[in-house]
């Protein structure tokens, strides 16, 4: 997504102010299913919900989503879509709210138990939000941590209080100023950019919740951890060092040394006594947080540990990493067992009953046995090893081939994901995608080749015409997203014969961003003129407030098709899919970027939250000067 913001110089010059974008994320027609790496886990079992047990799974798709766990197959009840970026880590909090946090820099709660409903957004950060921490018996307390050194304590049953009538920068209303129901909520984000570029944040009143503070971090921040009551809680990351804080005032108590790389994942026990830390160095190191010290250090991976578990006793702890590794071993007697080996580095684990699951950079996740009710049966059936304590002692007995044996060989349960898009084309025509064959003014898969070579493939679909680049498609959220900016965007035309446009003059010009937009927002249109009451508008009529009046008066020209009539019409090539319907990612003039599928745009949304260029496009009939297009 853009930042946008105006900054002065010395000079008092203006620089040429970056329009708000428009991206639509085209969705596969299994829509159920992930489509990129999974970076976060968390489980709600029986006892805290409605007698079922579910596993929150968050993704580097932008979503989560909540499955129903049985004995041999996994249901997908609810997706939950808002970020607009990876969706790093998630928490439970409480009977039934599930945090997020993202690297679009924002954290998010959601009714856990319902069809997706965000109720807030907090935003506090500056840089992505990397890792959140949870206390499990004070419902309240979440802290979050993030790139640039940023580390926030939450009381959460504060952030969820009513929001004053004042502006705040800390937290918006649902997602978007809208809530759950449809209703329009206050507007709460007031940042602006002072002369040396530097984010600040202001509020006009101090009822607004604001977080707890915990400075110290010169750099990065990537796990997290909190005891049992939430009065302690630690910290990693690129310093190399453990940070242990008080969370009632977010004052540092102290700094545990030892590990010489990033600090990527934290555990500590029910006391906080305790503290597991892994390292990108391979080591796993257990703390005495009292005695300030490392009493034991574990050196059973082969490359960075990622993902810490460990048994309701903390007498064991299962670590995966980048080695695609799962192990299992005793803390005490440091007796270490391969559990089983994969084919994606590990990012997350949440241990089950006697199973664990397994989060990887795949977009599928696993579950394995696990015997968490007694992980001493695993190491009955043999080929364990006692961990060292130095690194390299792991990768030396790697090299002389003694490699351990994994105990399981197959998952007892995957939740399948659709595999991420990781090499795409734009073709000659400016419509169609290769990956499989995307028509992206229609948002469908219009072909799929199977395996064949790329490259081959490519060279068979060339046309000799030539279409002006009016868009940009990137693959960060592991379908394709696609990027429409003004007035570039608009600087495409194609006739209607070309298009197989029926009952349009064959040597009309058809502006493909102008029909793109139409058949994007023609949910929300209907919607929005059921909810006014009042007939779709005349060519030109302004309907957009005074912002879009001003701005198109002198930056637009009027493109007619001869009726207000024709104007409305979505021609076929531009009709989106309502099975598999796009998802808008945009941003307004107030409450953030924000991302909803087409068809959930149920009209409450008002022209505040869309670019004021696209609506003068799709309400008003409006474009750039055809100058500014080239």
């Amino acid at each position: 997504m853009h930042r946008v913001g105006s900054a002065s110089n010395g000079n008092n010059s203006t620089r040429p102010r970056k329009e708000k974008r428009l991206t639509y994320v085209l969705n596969d027609s299994d829509d159920i299913k992930h489509c990129a790496g999974i970076n976060c886990l968390a489980l709600l079992t029986s006892a805290a919900s409605d007698g079922s047990d579910y596993l929150f799974t968050g993704s580097r798709d932008g979503r989560l989503k909540r499955w129903a766990l049985g004995v041999d197959r996994a249901t997908c009840l609810a997706t939950f879509e808002s970020h607009v970026d990876w969706v790093n880590d998630a928490v439970l909090v409480g009977d039934s709210t599930l945090v997020s946090c993202s690297s679009d820099t924002t954290l998010k709660t959601w009714n856990a138990l319902s069809f997706g409903t965000c109720t807030r957004t907090l935003r506090q950060h500056s840089d992505y939000v990397t890792c959140l921490a949870a206390a499990e018996k004070n419902n309240n307390i979440v802290a979050s941590g993030g790139l640039g050194g940023e580390v926030f304590i939450w009381d959460i049953e504060a952030a969820l209080a009513p929001v004053s009538k004042c502006n705040d920068d800390t937290v918006d209303e649902s997602s978007n100023g809208i809530n759950g129901s449809g209703n329009l909520l206050p507007l709460t984000s007031l940042r602006t950019i002072n002369s040396s570029d530097n984010m600040s944040m202001h509020t006009t009143q101090t009822q607004g919740y604001i977080p707890i503070a915990a400075k110290g971090h010169k750099d990065s921040v990537y796990a997290l951890a909190m005891n049992e009551s939430g009065t302690i809680l630690v910290s990693g990351g690129t310093e190399k060092v453990v940070r242990v804080w008080d969370t009632r005032s977010g004052s540092k108590t102290l700094k545990l040394r030892g590990h010489t790389d990033n600090i990527r994942a934290l555990l500590l026990d029910s006391s906080g006594r305790y503290c597991l830390s892994g390292s990108s160095d391979s080591m796993i190191r257990l703390w005495d947080i009292g005695q300030q010290r490392c009493v034991h250090s574990y050196a059973v991976h082969t490359d960075s540990v990622w993902a810490l578990a460990s048994t309701p006793a903390f007498s064991h702890v299962y670590s995966g990493g980048r080695d695609f590794s799962l192990y299992l071993t005793d803390l005490q007697t440091r007796e270490s067992s391969l559990l089983c080996t994969g084919e994606h580095p590990i990012l997350q684990l949440a241990l089950h009953d006697d199973s664990i699951w397994v989060a990887t950079t795949d977009s599928s996740v696993h579950r394995w046995p696990a015997e968490g009710c007694n992980p001493q049966k695993i190491f009955l059936r043999g080929n364990s090893f006692l961990a060292g304590n130095l690194s390299f002692s792991r990768a030396r007995v790697s090299l002389e081939g003694s490699t351990p044996v994994p105990v399981y060989k197959e998952p007892t349960l995957t939740i399948l994901g659709t595999p991420a898009i990781v090499q795409h084309e734009v073709l000659n025509n400016k419509r169609h995608v290769l990956t499989k064959l995307w028509e992206i003014t229609k948002g469908v898969v219009i072909e799929d080749y199977g395996k064949v070579s790329f490259e081959e493939k490519k060279e068979e679909l060339f046309e000799m015409v030539s279409i002006s680049a009016w868009f940009t498609v990137d693959t960060r959220l592991g379908s394709l997203s696609v990027h429409l900016d003004t007035p570039q965007c608009f600087s495409a035309e194609m006739y209607s014969a070309d298009l197989n446009i029926v009952g349009k003059p064959e040597d009309d010009k058809v502006n493909l961003a102008r029909e793109t937009l139409k058949g994007l927002l023609a949910h929300w249109l209907r919607k929005r003129k059921q909810r006014m009451g009042s007939p779709a508008p005349a060519n030109g009529e302004l309907l957009s407030g005074k912002d879009i009046s001003s701005r198109s008066s002198t930056h637009s020209r009027i493109e007619a098709d001869g009726s207000s009539e024709n104007d409305a019409m979505v021609y076929p090539p531009f009709q989106f899919s309502v099975t598999s319907p796009p998802s808008i990612i945009t941003e307004g003039s107030h409450g953030g970027p924000w991302r909803k599928k087409i068809t959930d745009l149920d009209g409450t949304k008002d022209e505040k939250d869309f670019p004021w260029w696209c609506l003068d496009c799709v309400l008003n009939n409006r474009l750039p000067p055809r100058e500014n297009t080239k």
